[in-house]
């Protein structure tokens, strides 16, 4: 027996039988990547798998017992569900928990104008982007929208071949002699970040002063029976409009938009559906969460107290008293289910080898994130890092340790730490991504299946 910790490669252990299991899981997989390209489809998409497994909605519930399935969407935007095990909940709960938001071009609230009889839609970013990989490529159109009648609109334009897209122009480099002079983070300026929306002028024969805009105002209106000042009761958000595809000669990797958390966010509820048809001691919790690629902040985030609600109101249909929820949270045990980093093999002096996660080798786990001196890191204790290891080996889960790079290089976190903050022993768990934050992030098949095994021997 070797002495020496050596990675596995995931194609070079899996049966026959695994390995089409894997297949089918991956196309299930593709299919929910290619329809949850924002936070909002994502939950519905959830919702809807639950649902068909028989969960119900905690509301519709008057009291809980073993194996009850129920689930709480909070505002649209993150779900938490529930199965009920044998075991009293202070003696703890098996949490695994993903985010559904992933980077994108957001409006800002009164973005509709018009220059050089072209139409165009002032953005805001959302979370960590190479702003220039968002130039010049077809973006989708999601929209969530409120008229004042309170009516909800929910519009999406550009993710169908029938359907017009819409994209962000760039300078041309015939022009670009000053521009490419300047670092990354300043040659594109934000403020420049704007939808192409339309070049038509209107045809009423009162002539507006701004007549491509009042036209683009008149097919809202035709369309959908909006104002321009409903804009500001909306989110709208644009999003790559390419389909996910299999990549690689032997299709060994997936290429999609919001993998970045979506393929943990899947993982994490198919685990559950999969041990939902078992009596389990532990009672079971998942979540999908939104918020996260913009710091954890506001009600529909994992900082909220809505989970807390949640479970508190677990404890109240069980009949259970609990002198302090926090004891109930000591004594839990999660996954925070995010992807990691990935040694690009363009880019590999930005990765300590021994210590990176390595396309095809599995799901990784990591001890901490954060940045520098473990800065902003949830950094889990060695007792607990060594039950997740022991529960992976006696499943034959192929798992690989790493870090998020070179110290130095950058870094970043997770939801771990807040869920650390409330006492649960957290540790980082996910699918290793190349081109994180991309439009078109990679994942190898091998990983993204091994993830979803290592949350269902997580969950046993």
């Amino acid at each position: 027996m070797s002495l020496k910790y050596e990675k596995k490669n995931v194609y070079e252990n899996l049966s026959k039988e695994e390995i089409k299991e894997m297949n089918e899981y991956i196309s299930g997989y593709v299919d929910f990547l290619g329809k949850a390209k924002t936070e909002y489809k994502a939950v519905k998409i959830v919702k809807e798998m639950l649902q068909k497994e028989g969960f119900v909605d905690i509301s519709t519930k008057k009291e809980l017992k073993l194996s009850d399935k129920v689930y709480f969407e909070n505002n649209e935007k993150s779900l938490y569900a529930a199965v009920i095990g044998k075991d009293k909940l202070v003696n703890g709960l098996n949490i695994i928990g993903a985010h559904v938001d992933s980077p994108r071009i957001d409006l800002k609230p009164m973005p509709l104008y018009e220059n050089k009889g072209v139409a165009l839609l002032k953005t805001q970013y959302y979370g960590g982007i190479k702003k220039y990989q968002w130039l010049t490529i077809p973006l989708a159109m999601h929209a969530v929208i409120y008229t004042s009648q309170g009516e909800k609109l929910d519009i999406v334009i550009g993710e169908d071949e029938s359907d017009p897209c819409f994209t962000m122009s760039d300078l041309l480099p015939h022009l670009a002699k000053d521009q490419m002079k300047l670092n990354a983070n300043e040659f594109i300026d934000p403020e420049k970040m704007s939808i192409l929306f339309g070049s038509l002028k209107s045809t009423t024969e009162e002539k507006e002063k701004n007549d491509v805009k009042e036209n683009i105002l008149k097919l809202l209106n035709d369309k959908y029976g909006i104002k321009e000042v409903d804009f500001a009761r909306s989110e709208i958000e644009f999003v790559p409009a390419f389909k996910p595809r299999y990549i690689g000669l032997d299709s060994s990797m997936i290429g999609g938009y919001g993998q970045d958390d979506r393929v943990c966010a899947y993982a994490t509820v198919k685990a559950m559906i999969s041990e939902s048809k078992n009596e389990v001691n532990k009672t079971m919790v998942a979540m999908v969460v939104d918020k996260e690629e913009i710091g954890s902040v506001g009600n529909t985030s994992m900082s909220s107290n809505i989970f807390d609600m949640f479970i508190n109101k677990i404890l109240t249909l069980k009949n259970e008293k609990v002198t302090d929820i926090y004891e109930l949270y000591y004594n839990s045990k999660m996954l925070s289910a995010d992807v990691s980093t990935c040694v690009d093999p363009c880019y590999e002096e930005f990765s300590d080898i021994p210590n990176s996660n390595i396309l095809g080798f599995g799901v990784c786990l990591e001890k901490y994130t954060g940045s520098g001196g473990k800065s902003g890191a949830s950094d889990a204790n060695a007792k607990y890092v060594s039950e997740v290891m022991s529960t992976f080996e006696k499943n034959n889960i192929i798992f690989q340790l790493g870090t998020l790079g070179k110290i130095g290089k950058g870094g970043g976190g997770t939801i771990a730490y807040i869920l650390a903050n409330k006492g649960v022993n957290v540790i980082d768990c996910g699918t290793p991504v190349l081109s994180m934050h991309s439009p078109f992030e990679v994942a190898g098949i091998g990983d993204i299946y091994m993830t979803y095994k290592a949350y269902i021997a997580f969950f046993k």
